[in-house]
């Protein structure tokens, strides 16, 4: 179903995606699996470069909430007997730290109408449908081109005819098409486990907890339906997962959990190093210790002995 109101983004996207696949023409075939997958993955990875601002203010703002962990906790149990005013308190605190309880929420709204976007260019070009300024060249090439022996505008339950009229074996394509569905699935889990977690040694009482343990076991569950997706658009939610990994264990690594002393005060953590940072300091080698510099010798000057006319006074006749 399209959004007419999303007309310009499909226009959008569908330039893009114009201007990326021209682009690795230059070396490649037009119609290659190869040159197509290259075309989605640097598309996902330039919107996700365009929301980063956004999952940083995510971040930032739950790693405020987590400094505020200790007060939060004394608040709850200060007013454990009168939820709406344990609630308000609650509240005027992270409007007073200026954090957001509801910013983990933007980089997710801010995605879905890039993920809606994709779906519709895809699916259009998936059946053939020369629209959103693209040229049935483009169209073509798209619909020819194959990832592992399967038609990019193939999905699971895609009739083999079909399939077969796309230049493919059905077996073949239902095969890639699972594993990338399983990849798919892994990669959700992961990312919602990776995220659960934090939260969860966030805020250990949070009575949400077990709502969202809930939600973990059940996210894979949601990549079944991609089974009804295009490749094309599999591989952009693969692409996309893992790179929300990535992400989100370089935030983690570099901000690690506060702790705090018996009176609550955050003490600093120096943060774990990254990946790249161990693999830099592994090829280097180790320089030797600079040798201490010897201190100064203190030298003693004794007083030179007089001689005894000089001690009295006297003078030598």
């Amino acid at each position: 179903m399209e959004l007419s109101w999303l007309n310009w983004l499909y226009t959008a996207v569908a330039q893009v995606i114009t201007w990326i696949h021209q682009g690795y023409s230059t070396f490649l075939a037009e119609d290659s699996g190869l040159n197509w997958a290259l075309t989605i993955i640097t598309l996902t990875v330039l919107m996700r470069l365009l929301i980063f601002p956004l999952f940083l203010k995510q971040m930032r703002s739950s790693k405020k909430m987590q400094e505020l962990a200790p007060k939060v906790q004394e608040i709850r149990k200060r007013y454990k007997n009168d939820k709406q005013r344990m609630n308000q308190e609650v509240m005027r605190l992270y409007q007073t730290a200026g954090a957001n309880p509801l910013g983990g929420c933007l980089p997710i709204l801010a995605q879905f109408p890039i993920f809606i976007s994709m779906f519709t260019v895809l699916n259009a070009m998936a059946h053939g449908q020369v629209k959103f300024g693209m040229t049935q060249e483009l169209v073509n090439s798209a619909r020819a081109a194959h990832i592992f022996g399967a038609p990019i505008p193939a999905t699971f339950f895609m009739s083999g005819s079909d399939i077969e009229a796309l230049n493919a074996t059905p077996v073949t394509t239902k095969i890639v098409l699972a594993i990338f569905v399983a990849i798919s699935s892994l990669t959700t889990f992961l990312t919602v486990r990776q995220s659960v977690t934090r939260s969860i040694q966030q805020m250990p009482d949070n009575p949400m907890a077990q709502q969202q343990k809930i939600l973990m076991y059940l996210s894979p569950l949601f990549a079944i339906f991609s089974l009804n997706f295009p490749l094309g658009l599999i591989l952009y939610w693969v692409t996309t997962n893992v790179w929300t990994l990535g992400q989100q264990h370089w935030f983690y690594s570099r901000h690690p959990m506060p702790q705090f002393d018996e009176k609550g005060r955050v003490i600093p953590v120096q943060p774990k190093a990254g990946l790249l940072s161990k693999v830099l300091k592994g090829n280097k080698e180790p320089e030797p210790a600079p040798e201490p510099e010897p201190k100064p010798k203190m030298v003693r000057q004794q007083p030179t002995r007089q001689t005894r006319s000089k001690r009295t006074g006297s003078k030598k006749s």
